[in-house]
This record gives structure tokens, sequence and C-alpha cells, in this order.
């Protein structure tokens, strides 16, 4: 799973017709701190998420099996909004 900052949305009007009715999000990773990561995805929102919100986002088959996305073309899926991150050092 990947911590990740949604940062905006995407709009296609011609995609593949099992991708209809589906929300795109643009999506940046963040670190357990919450400081920006390099690159960016376009995943499948499948949780309502909002902008600005810390998601956690899966990929490749993992992303297929998030509901409402299996047998479609998707590499990335929205499956959790995050509330807090805690980490304890040993």
């Amino acid at each position: 799973m990947i911590l990740a900052r949604i940062l905006g949305t995407v709009v296609a009007t011609r995609k593949d017709e099992r991708l209809q009715g589906k929300k795109l999000l643009v999506v940046r990773p963040v670190t357990l701190e919450g400081e920006e990561e390099s690159g960016y995805l376009v995943a499948v929102d499948t949780v309502g998420a909002g902008f600005r919100e810390t998601v956690l986002v899966v990929q490749g088959s993992s992303a297929r099996m998030a509901a409402g996305c299996k047998d479609r073309p998707i590499d990335a899926a929205i499956v959790g909004i995050v509330d807090t991150v805690q980490v304890e050092s040993a």
C-alpha cells in the first residue's frame, strides 16, 4: 500500500467503457510524516475521497481486487481514507 495525497482530478470524456462512472484522481505519494515524494499516479476512487485528503492506494492486481474494480483496466485504486498515521520507535 502507498500513502498518498489527492491533488486533483482527471476528466476523460473518451475512455474504455469499463471506466464509465469511475472517478479518477491525481495522487502524489507522501512520507509517513506527510511530506510529498516525487511522482504522481492516477487512481480510481473507490471510497469517496476528497481534495487534499491522505489516502491508501494499491496498485497492480491488488487494485483490480478493490470494490467495483474487477475486470477493469486499472493499475491504481484508492481503497482507504487515512485519519492518522502513528509510528513508534523501537
